[in-house]
């Protein structure tokens, strides 16, 4: 077995998408362009309505997966061909935009609050044309299990101690984990060999390997198949994992392909509003 280290370690970029909803851009920024497979992690957190309620209007999607996991609040998604659904505290949208969609996300705050994540996933090739769709993943759905001393894990998607997530349409099969700890605790993790892999410490801190991540802080962890985490106070992180596709990858804004002529294809056909449908 091989203990995973740190690689990396990354602090988040402050930034407005949307209409104008600021947020804290992880990877797909300046010092993290992308983690292949990952394209994009945003961090989005606040009290302050004015920050976030304009949410995200109608916009396109080729080529990839968008990944939404809501930590506090709601946020109510609708799309050109007909999808609408809320996704509530603790719960996850998986969407495949594949060949093509409009969609549009708007916030619901809860107590006047809004917390999550959102991440963004590269399609292979071969996937990159597929048919759009959704899972929307309800929180009673998402179990937890002991993974070590005072550590239990939230498992959205992939398997951890023979515990699997309720994600099921991902053509990229990723590990995806929200980790919560108390004070004092430690576990020894196992992750895949040979996959692309990072911890994001979004309350309190911890250490893998004896290396300290402090909350706002990602970490991309170097090869190996097992994860050694400890931490001296009360925390929270997501763990993320899957195997690399390798393939080129051509990215102009919401459409990500493989060649500079998919993605000029992809801007004629949104003009032509064939990504309606």
């Amino acid at each position: 077995m091989t203990n995973r280290t740190i690689k990396q370690l990354v602090s988040g970029m402050p930034t407005q998408d949307g209409a104008g909803v600021s947020l804290t851009r992880i990877i797909g920024q300046r010092l993290l362009p992308n983690l292949d497979p990952f394209l994009m992690l945003d961090f989005f957190g606040s009290d302050k309505p004015d920050e976030y309620i304009a949410g995200f209007p109608p916009h396109p999607h080729r080529g990839f997966q968008t990944v939404t996991y809501m930590l506090k609040g709601k946020m109510r998604h609708r799309d050109s061909v007909g999808n609408e659904g809320i996704i509530e505290d603790g719960g996850i949208q998986w969407m495949n935009a594949g060949k093509g969609i409009i969609h549009e996300e708007m916030p619901q705050q809860t107590d006047g609050l809004l917390k999550g994540f959102q991440l963004w996933v590269n399609l292979p090739a071969k996937d990159k044309m597929s048919a759009p769709g959704y899972q929307d993943i309800q929180p009673d759905e998402v179990k937890t299990v002991s993974v070590g001393q005072g550590i239990e894990a939230k498992v959205l998607a992939g398997s951890l101690n023979g515990v699997s997530g309720p994600v099921n349409t991902a053509r990229v099969k990723p590990l995806f984990t929200d980790l919560h700890w108390l004070a004092d605790a430690s576990a020894t993790l196992p992750v895949a060999a040979g996959h692309s892999a990072f911890i994001y410490c979004y309350e309190g801190s911890l250490a893998v390997s004896g290396e300290t991540i402090t909350c706002g802080k990602l970490a991309v962890l170097n090869d190996g198949d097992t994860l050694d985490i400890t931490s001296s106070e009360a925390g929270k992180a997501i763990l993320v994992a899957a195997a690399p596709i390798g393939e080129p990858v051509v990215q102009y804004g919401p459409f990500v392909m493989n060649t500079q002529a998919e993605i000029q294809q992809a801007i004629t056909d949104y003009q032509q509003g064939k990504l309606t449908a």
